[in-house]
Order: structure tokens, then sequence, then C-alpha cells
């Protein structure tokens, strides 16, 4: 088996999906026994460079190839290994491949585990209830059979859950969303901006929406826009300026 090392990145977005460039590998002639280990570490290798460029905070991990049925074979031709299908890390493909008269071509299951710091729930958070900084801690955990989990908590703080969240659960993307800061029949604040000259509006939001959500909103001349929401109660006009006689304070 190989050194299983400890790879630490500071990048703070993760990566969730470990569709990577996969070169090819290849070995000059190899035993039987030879084989297995090869495709250990091309599969290795290949973990290491996403571990690398995935955001993960501290990641560990390991790789295992499965025995497989068919016997191996001795290659003189020398070995290529390519990289299959390695979307889901427990359990990815590699190919083997002795090239030239008599060679062959042998398929593994490779299983990645990986582990890193990511965020988990600190407290128990009803659903709708927004994630204030308490509620969110970095916590080691398994993550080869999870696609969409979270390195840096602030990038949560201020979400909200779709459904209650339990203290220790591991905090998915799925499972959040933007909460509601706009609701319709509400009055908003609309406010155009361009270049350094700013003018605001009342106007009546039609529409319920989450920051970055596009609405319609009747502004103080009866006219509806369609306006992006910016905050609590704000929002910008996007298919036409807001005019008004003055500045609102």
């Amino acid at each position: 088996m190989f050194n299983k090392p400890i790879v630490t990145v500071s990048a703070r977005k993760l990566l969730v999906c470990i569709s990577f460039y996969l070169p090819t590998v290849a070995f000059s002639a190899v035993t039987a026994e030879q084989v297995p280990p090869l495709v250990e570490k091309a599969a290795h290798d290949h973990v290491a460079r996403w571990t690398a460029s995935s955001g993960l905070i501290e990641p560990q991990f390991s790789v295992t190839v499965v025995p497989g049925s068919r016997p191996l074979a001795a290659c003189s031709q020398g070995v290529t290994v390519q990289g299959a299908d390695t979307r889901q890390p427990a359990r990815m493909r590699f190919i083997a491949v002795c090239a030239g008269a008599g060679g062959w071509r042998y398929e593994f299951i490779v299983r990645a585990q990986i582990s890193a710091r990511i965020a988990v729930m600190a407290n128990d958070l009803a659903i709708g209830k927004v994630l204030a900084d308490e509620d969110v801690l970095l916590e080691r955990h398994e993550i080869g059979s999870l696609t969409d989990v979270i390195s840096d908590p602030q990038d949560v703080v201020g979400m909200s859950g779709k459904r209650a969240l339990r203290a220790g659960e591991v905090v998915r993307k799925t499972l959040l969303m933007a909460p509601t800061v706009v609701k319709r029949g509400d009055p908003v604040r609309i406010v155009a901006r361009r270049d350094e000259i700013e003018v605001s509006m009342a106007g009546e939001a039609l529409d319920a929406g989450a920051r970055g959500d596009t609405v319609r909103v009747r502004n103080a001349n009866g006219t509806v826009i369609r306006a992006r929401v910016t905050g609590a109660a704000t929002v910008e006009p996007m298919s036409m300026p807001v005019t008004a006689s003055s500045p609102s304070e």
C-alpha cells in the first residue's frame, strides 16, 4: 500500500464533483502481481490532484483496489492505466491495458476514502430559521459519498433550511435556501444607481423573493417594473431606470 498523505489547501469554495482531467499513466514491463499496485498508484495520484484543487480543508484520503475474479497476466509490452469513471470517489473505475499482440484489458474498481473538515450543524435548527455563526462548525467527516458539502461556514450563514436540521448533521447545499427578504405586498425601497448618482423611491412588491431573485414591483408612479432583490425590503430596477423628483433618504 502507498502512504496516505494529508493534503491541505486554502481555497474557500468546495468543488463537489470529482470529474478531473485524467492522464493516461504508462508503465514498462510488469508481472501480474504488479498490476494492482500500478492501478492503485494511478488512482492515488488522481485523488491527490483532486484534493489539492478542491478547496477542502485538511483533506485526508486512502485508496483501495478491489480484487477481481479474473486472473491477471504479466505484460512485456508495458501497461497503461486510465481512469474510466471517477465521479463517485467511493466507487471509481480504472482500466489497465497491456498493448501489443497477446495483450489484455482489465477493469478495476477502486474505492477512495476521503475525509475533511466540513460544515456541520452545531445546534438543532427549525425549518425556515436563518443560520447564524453559532449554528455551524467545522468537523472532520467522511465525504466520499457526499457531493455538496461546504468547507466555509460563512458560505451558509444567513441561509435557512428547507427542512429541520439536527445538531451533528452535515450541512449540504441541497438542504439550504436563501431566506425570503421581500414578501408580496410589502413596501420596498427601489434604488437605482448610475455612476456616482443614486436615486430611490418607494414601491410595492408584487412577488416574494430572496436576495438575488427577480420580482415585479409597482413603483410610486403606478408603473410595474422588474427588479432584483438586493436586501431586506430593497430592490434595484432591471428593465428601466427609476425616476423621481427627489431622492428619498
